[in-house]
C-alpha cells in the first residue's frame, strides 16, 4: 500500500497528465478545424474560378451564380454592384430568378439607384414567364402605382396569377379586392375563398378576416364556431383585429363559452397594439 504522500503525487501526476492530453486534444481540434477552413476556402474559391469562367462564356446560369455569390460575399468580398452586372447578363438571357431579383434591387435601391419604373421593367418580365414572387410584387406595384400608373385591374390580374400558383400574399390581397370590389366585382363568396387559400398557409390578416366573415355571414354561412378557429389562429400570431374580435366571441358567448377574464385578455392585447376596434380596410 502506497503511503499518503505517494497518493498524492500520484494523484497530482495523473491531473497534470489529464490536463496535458487535453490540451493536446484541444490543439489538434483546432489544428483539424483550420484545416477544413482552408479546404473549404480553397474549394470556394475554385467554385467562384470555375463560375466566373463560365460566366464569361455567357452562361446564364453561371452569371446568376457568380451575381449571387457577390451579393452575398459568397466566395468573394460583398459587392452589389458587381452582383448588379450579373444579374443584368443574366437577365437579359432570360433568367428568370436573376430578373425576379433585379427588379428587387432596384425596387429597394440594393447596389443601383432606387427606381421603381426599372423595377417594375424587370418584375414584368420575370411575371411573364410565371415566376408568382414577381407577379405577386408587380400586382403589388399597380396597385400602389410604384414605377407604373395605379390600375386596379391589372393589379388583380397579377396577384390572381400568383394567388394561383399558391402566393399566401398574393391570396390574401385578392381576397381583400374582392371583399372591397377593387379591380374585380365585389364579391364577398370570391373573398372568402382567397381568404382561406391564405389563412390555410398561416397568414393572419387572412385568417382574421376569415374569421370575421365567418362571424357576420359575409360569404360564407354564419358561424361563430368556425368564426372563432380563424379568429384564434391569427390572435395567437399578435394579431390586433383577431385578438379584439375574439374579445367580442368571449365576452358574448359567441362559439364559446361566455368568460370575462378570457374576453379582458384579449381586448387588452388588442388595446397594448393600439387597436381598438377600428375596422381594418
Amino acid at each position: 500500500m502506497l503511503p499518503w504522500t505517494g497518493i498524492a503525487v500520484r494523484k497530482t501526476f495523473l491531473i497534470s497528465l489529464g490536463g496535458f492530453v487535453m490540451r493536446k486534444v484541444i490543439f489538434t481540434g483546432l489544428i483539424f478545424a483550420f484545416g477544413l477552413s482552408i479546404c473549404a476556402l480553397t474549394a470556394s474559391s475554385a467554385d467562384v474560378a470555375e463560375l466566373l469562367e463560365r460566366a464569361k462564356k455567357g452562361e446564364p446560369e453561371a452569371q446568376y451564380g457568380l451575381a449571387e455569390r457577390y451579393r452575398k460575399g459568397d466566395g468573394v468580398p460583398k459587392n452589389a454592384e458587381e452582383a448588379e452586372q450579373w444579374y443584368r447578363k443574366a437577365a437579359e438571357k432570360g433568367s428568370t430568378d436573376a430578373q425576379s431579383t433585379l427588379g428587387k434591387m432596384y425596387r429597394t435601391g440594393e447596389g443601383v439607384p432606387q427606381n421603381n419604373a426599372e423595377a417594375a421593367k424587370w418584375y414584368r418580365k420575370a411575371a411573364e414567364q410565371g415566376a408568382p414572387d414577381a407577379q405577386s410584387t408587380l400586382g403589388k406595384m399597380y396597385r400602389n402605382g410604384e414605377g407604373v400608373p395605379k390600375n386596379s385591374a391589372e393589379a388583380a390580374k397579377w396577384y390572381r396569377k400568383a394567388a394561383e400558383k399558391g402566393s399566401a400574399d398574393a391570396q390574401s390581397t385578392l381576397g381583400k379586392m374582392y371583399r372591397n370590389g377593387e379591380g374585380v366585382p365585389k364579391s364577398s363568396a370570391e373573398a372568402a375563398t382567397w381568404y382561406r387559400k391564405a389563412a390555410e398557409q398561416g397568414v393572419p390578416d387572412a385568417q382574421a378576416d376569415l374569421g370575421l366573415m365567418y362571424a357576420n355571414g359575409q360569404g360564407v354561412p354564419r358561424d361563430y364556431v368556425e368564426a372563432v378557429k380563424w379568429y384564434r389562429k391569427a390572435a395567437e400570431q399578435g394579431d390586433a383585429n383577431a385578438q379584439h374580435g375574439l374579445g367580442i366571441m368571449y365576452h358574448n358567448g359567441f362559439g364559446v363559452e361566455r368568460d370575462d377574464n378570457e374576453s379582458s385578455m384579449w381586448f387588452r392585447k388588442a388595446a397594448e397594439q393600439g387597436y381598438y376596434g377600428n375596422p381594418r380596410q
